[in-house]
């Protein structure tokens, strides 16, 4: 095998990057700075202007959230498999009709009110 075609190789490629990445990562990380157990007095403490943070967490709601990324979700597959879908084949208009009846039986599912 040619050297130039092996080295054209995807995998061969990979493997060269990675290694390129590794020893730039390593070399950079001999030239960055090193901090002293003193100096982490302040580092884990997050900046409130100087303030001192107040020590409550919120959780954030997600709820009104998933449906919407839910239905972007389906829409994406059923648009993705409806232009890869071969026009040759016996019964692919079925299918993408299959495919649409299914993703608009999906929307007053996922966009329900649930009181």
């Amino acid at each position: 095998m040619d050297i130039v075609k092996f080295v054209s190789l995807p995998p061969v490629i990979f493997v060269l990057v990675s290694l390129v990445i590794l020893i730039i990562f390593f070399l950079l990380g001999r030239l960055s700075y090193k901090s002293s157990v003193a100096d982490t007095e302040g580092k884990l403490k997050s900046y409130a202007c100087g303030e001192e943070p107040i020590e409550e967490r919120r959780k954030p709601n997600y709820s009104q959230f998933f449906p919407f990324a839910f239905f972007f979700t389906i829409m994406h597959v059923v648009v993705l498999l409806i232009a890869t879908l071969p026009i040759h084949i016996d019964g692919s208009l079925l299918i993408v009709l299959l495919f649409l009846i299914i993703s608009f039986v999906s929307i007053p599912i996922l966009f329900r009110d649930e009181k």
